[in-house]
């Protein structure tokens, strides 16, 4: 398997297990009602923050050309209030919800977090934890 396969089972993984989490947990994770609120990140007063991974997991099924930049606080994904790339959507996407239990977030972020970065080293990829509009537009930029 390429390093590229063994990076995308890997993210594709613990996007299954969060997504798994979420279920199970219900109680905690709040049901989203696609509202797209979440998705403006000034207007919500949050910040979504990206792994080297999930970056890359984005690339590799949108292809590099259809990385959009974000010159707004709100996601270039974001089209009509839904989410165009909800099947790889990231991390933080699949555990946020604006009526969720906010330490069942933390706790389910910091143990995505610590995967990614066992991965990282695994794969040997730098790991860096960048907000979604820096790196969406230094993407777009490069």
């Amino acid at each position: 398997m390429t390093d590229n396969g063994q990076l995308l089972k890997k993210v594709t993984e613990v996007y299954n297990w969060l997504d798994l989490q979420v279920r199970n947990h219900s109680d905690l994770a709040g049901e989203c009602d696609a509202c797209g609120k979440c998705c403006d990140f000034d207007g919500f007063d949050h910040h979504l923050f990206v792994t080297p991974l999930e970056l890359m997991y984005l690339v590799a099924k949108l292809g590099a050309n259809n990385i959009n930049p974000m010159p707004s606080s709100r996601c270039p994904y974001n089209i009509g209030g839904k989410c165009s790339v909800y099947e790889y959507r990231f991390a933080g996407c699949r555990i946020f919800c604006c009526r969720a239990d906010a330490d069942f977030q933390s706790r389910l972020s910091e143990s995505a977090l610590k995967k990614f970065k066992s991965i990282c080293t695994e794969l040997q990829i730098p790991y860096r934890y960048s907000d979604l509009a820096t790196t969406f537009n230094s993407f777009a930029d490069s």
